[in-house]
Parts: structure tokens; sequence; C-alpha cells
């Protein structure tokens, strides 16, 4: 595993000058010490204090997530954006692999047909493949994607590792949220319309950086 951390010394005095600011900024907080990590690496790729009361961890949240990924799980994402803002060499050294079928031309083609979204069809095909059971699931912007990871999860007893559920918008992306909330699967919400790709990145990092840590 390389190293997870800023690269230069520079880098790192930065990196660790905005957590120390964030952390008196942002006390008191009543998340946990690994929460933390991530809700601050949230507020960190935002700069918005709102995530802290936002920002909703079920309490496997973590220990499921850095399981799957120490595991070489898939990482099922909706927007490509997601993909991009991943380090890959990170995921490479688990063997984990990352996945986005929302433009696949036969995604597309059933959306249209079916009139139902891309977000919906990209998550039905990654269930028709296999690829959800063991998976972390990250939804940044496509609430209709969050919804149907929902029903797959009820009707079809699709069992991802970690739901990570942060899409952006004003049409359904609150909603979605609550409904993730009421499943018994982890999970990480950012509640409210509030989210984006970003989000989604910055708390796979934050799992990524988190997994690299000894047992306590």
């Amino acid at each position: 595993m390389n190293d997870m951390r800023q690269m230069t010394a520079l880098g790192r005095s930065i990196e660790d000058g905005s957590f120390a600011i964030i952390d008196q900024e942002a006390a008191p907080f009543n998340h946990p010490p690994r929460e933390w990590q991530v809700v601050r690496r949230i507020i960190h790729a935002t700069a918005d204090f709102e995530y802290k009361t936002l920002a909703t961890l079920h309490p496997e949240a973590v220990d499921s997530g850095i399981r799957a990924l120490r595991g070489g799980c898939n990482v099922i994402v909706d927007v490509k954006m997601i993909t991009a803002g991943l380090n890959q060499d990170r995921l490479d050294a688990y063997g984990c692999t990352i996945a986005s079928y929302i433009s696949d031309p036969d995604v597309i083609e059933v959306a249209k047909a079916n009139n139902s979204t891309r977000g919906i069809e990209s998550i039905r095909k990654a269930h028709r493949l296999g690829k959800l059971d063991g998976s972390v699931i990250a939804i940044g912007n496509a609430p209709t994607a969050l919804l149907e990871v929902v029903r797959l999860i009820r009707e079809e007893n699709a069992r991802p590792a970690l739901i990570i559920g942060v899409p952006v918008g004003f049409v359904s992306a609150a909603e979605s949220k609550e409904e993730v909330l009421k499943l018994d699967v982890p999970y990480i919400v950012t509640r409210g319309r509030k989210g984006g790709s970003p989000i989604a990145v910055a708390i796979i990092h934050a799992l990524l950086l988190l997994s690299t840590e000894k047992p306590s």
C-alpha cells in the first residue's frame, strides 16, 4: 500500500493545518473518533460545517466499509465523476474494482424504452451482473439510483457491504436518503439536499486511509 497522505512535507503541513482548523471550529462534536475522520474529510472537501450534523453513519458503517475494501470489493458508483476522483492506486492495492454503468449503451437504450432513468437501469445492470453483494455502493448524483438500491435490498435481497448515499439535488434527493436510513444495511448518508460526487470521493478516501491503520 502506498502512502495514503500528501506526498510532500508542505502538502502534509497544509492538510494537517486544515484538519486542525476543522477540529477547532467544529468542536464540540458527538461522532466517535473514526466516524469523525470520515465526517471531517467531508468538511475538508466542502468547507461546509453543516455536514457535522447532516452526515449520518450506521454504527457498523466504518468497519463494514473497511472490511469490504480490504477484501477487494467492487466499488459501484453512479457517475464517472466519482471514478475520476478516486485514487486508483489506493484501490488497486486491495484489488478493488470500480464500476459505473450509467453511460453504457444498453443502459441508455433500456432507460429510454422503459421511460426509466439511467441511474435506475445502471444499478439494475450491476445487480444482474452480481456486483452488488459485498460491494461499496457510492451514489453522489442520482437519487433514482439510490432508490433502486433500496428497492433491490428490500425486494431482491441485495446485500452490499456499505451504501454511501449522498446524492445532491431537489427532486427525491432528501427522500432517497431517508429511505436508506430505514435499512438494516450499513450506510453513510448526508441528510437533506446537500451532497455530490466530491463527498462520495471524500468518504471513500477516508475509509481507505482508516483501512491502513493497525487494529487497536
